[in-house]
């Protein structure tokens, strides 16, 4: 802490340019008068709205359209370190990156979650994945150059990113094949290792999702894991095989290893907070977003979805800030929040509650409709221009 002409000043650090860490840090700089530092560390250049990753793949957006560089922050009084972080000491609040130190009055980590696609072997080499901006790109030729055969569509794992994503993928393919008059000549098979579409959210969206998949002629098979993979052959826990012309999958996902070595990471494998305020068992220490492991009352953690990391971010900035000023910090996160679901010729389902109810999650979902597809589309807009 260093003292200003007008009283202390004090330095936030934010870890993690993604969704959370960039709303985090734009709240920060618009509650906190100059004198205190928003400093914003990410590993690369630019910001990527993964939301709209699937729309690269099905042909509607370009690489650019959902690409920002973070230096743009600066211009809002935001300190912007791009490099790869190499230690995290959540005790002193002392980061360090490509071997030079940062210490924090405050810290944020909003760090995401790495892909662990090497755990199943062959998958990378055999498919690819609308999870990246650069797979998003790959499969956007692929499908549009499909013409028949099999397009079998997998999560590698029960936990991943975005839970509505693999059969938002399914239903985008399918209808870039309708658009062709290619859809006869092409069977989509969906195999999940989760007992069900969407189970976190209730049997409700489990049923209003496999009902949607079975109206486009979408086989799906639910709990059956995916093992290994190799061209044109996946091979399944069960003993069971499936062929393919196209292998698309969702990446199985674990802690960024900077933080699977730290202090931070909890005995869940990743970082426990408290669900409301997002606050780490480390003084003035906090974390956001897909990083965490916030516990239902299910069993199952809170989906890792952009929705949330956006609201937890909204709170601890604000809850920073408050502490800052001298005043009592009282944002709570309460585990609302809602999933768009994409089904292509431009509609979208929606799914929104609270994942924090007793007994269970109280989830409901909306059938598909053109409004709600324009309701992600305002939620794009809105993260790229407003916080960046």
């Amino acid at each position: 802490m260093a003292s200003g002409k007008n009283g202390p000043s004090e330095t936030v650090l934010v870890l993690g340019g993604g969704i959370g860490g960039v709303v985090a840090a734009n709240r920060l700089r618009r509650r906190l008068d100059r004198r205190h530092r928003v400093i914003l560390v990410n590993r690369y250049p630019d910001f990527t709205f993964a939301a709209s990753f699937l729309w690269v793949m099905s042909g509607k957006r370009q690489p650019s359209q959902v690409t920002r560089s973070l230096q743009v922050l600066k211009r809002r009084g935001i300190e912007v370190v791009i490099g790869d972080i190499e230690n995290i000491d959540p005790v002193t609040r002392i980061i360090t990156v490509e071997g030079k130190q940062l210490t924090a009055d405050h810290l944020v980590v909003s760090l995401g979650a790495d892909y662990s696609t090497d755990t199943i072997p062959g998958l990378q080499q055999a498919g690819e994945t609308f999870a990246t901006l650069d797979g998003a790109q790959r499969l956007a030729g692929a499908v549009k150059a499909v013409a028949q055969g099999r397009v079998l569509i997998v999560t590698a794992s029960p936990l991943y990113r975005c839970p509505a994503a693999p059969y938002e993928a399914a239903l985008l393919i399918d209808a870039v094949l309708r658009r062709k008059a290619m859809r006869g000549k092409v069977d989509i098979v969906v195999h999940s290792a989760e007992p069900g579409p969407m189970g976190v959210a209730g049997a409700n969206v489990s049923a209003a999702v496999t009902g949607i998949l079975a109206k486009r002629g979408i086989d799906y098979h639910p709990s059956h894991q995916i093992t290994s993979a190799e061209a044109g052959h996946a091979q399944f826990a069960d003993g069971k095989s499936e062929t393919f012309d196209m292998l698309v999958y969702m990446p199985p996902i674990r802690l960024p290893a900077v933080v699977a070595s730290s202090p931070l990471a909890g005995v869940t494998g990743w970082i426990d907070v408290d669900r409301n305020t997002l606050a780490t068992e480390f003084p003035r220490v906090y974390a956001i977003g897909d990083n965490t492991q916030i516990p239902l009352s299910i069993g199952k953690p809170l989906p890792r979805a952009g929705v949330f990391a956006h609201a937890q971010a909204l709170v601890v900035a604000d809850n920073i800030a408050a502490r800052i000023k001298g005043r009592p910090a009282s944002s709570a996160f309460d585990g609302h929040g809602g999933c768009f679901i994409e089904t292509g010729f431009g509609k979208a389902g929606y799914g929104s509650g609270d994942f924090y109810a007793e007994p269970s999650p109280a989830v409901t979902i909306r059938p598909p409709s053109r409004r709600r597809h324009l309701g992600k589309v305002v939620f794009e807009y809105n993260v790229m221009k407003r916080w960046l």
